[in-house]
């Protein structure tokens, strides 16, 4: 059985930068639930760094970008439609500026690793 060892050379500032992002959404979302006591935002937060760990892992990222775009971007959805007309949390709306940029940025990762912006793909595949 050989070791599961992270894999941190190929990461890009843009890499780091997403790590961040959903560390900060998963933190937000792991206090929310820990406070309310919400299991469903524990759940959440515990995704986002899952999602850290097999990005640093080398899991897969083309398919870990689009994952995490849909996990993320339905999460920015449901929050409008779950808090609707009350949604001018401040913590709220900070979290979802963050989840906002974290999808624009796994959006421009999956690009990237893809060659649909004329850059070599990754060695990763989905």
């Amino acid at each position: 059985m050989s070791a599961t060892r992270f894999e941190t050379s190929s990461l890009t500032t843009l890499h780091w930068v997403g790590i961040g992002l959903a560390a900060i959404t998963g933190l937000i979302h792991l206090a929310l639930g820990i406070t309310s006591p919400n299991l469903l935002f524990v759940l959440a937060g515990l995704g986002f760094f899952g999602a850290i760990v097999l990005l640093v892992l080398d899991f897969r990222r083309r398919l870990l970008y689009l994952t995490g775009i849909g996990y993320t971007g339905i999460q920015v959805v449901l929050y409008f439609v779950f808090n609707w007309p009350d949604v001018l949390s401040p913590v709220g709306i900070g979290d979802k500026v963050v989840q906002v940029a974290l999808i624009a940025l796994l959006v421009v990762l999956y690009r990237r690793e893809s060659g649909v912006d004329g850059a070599n793909p990754g060695s990763s595949s989905l």
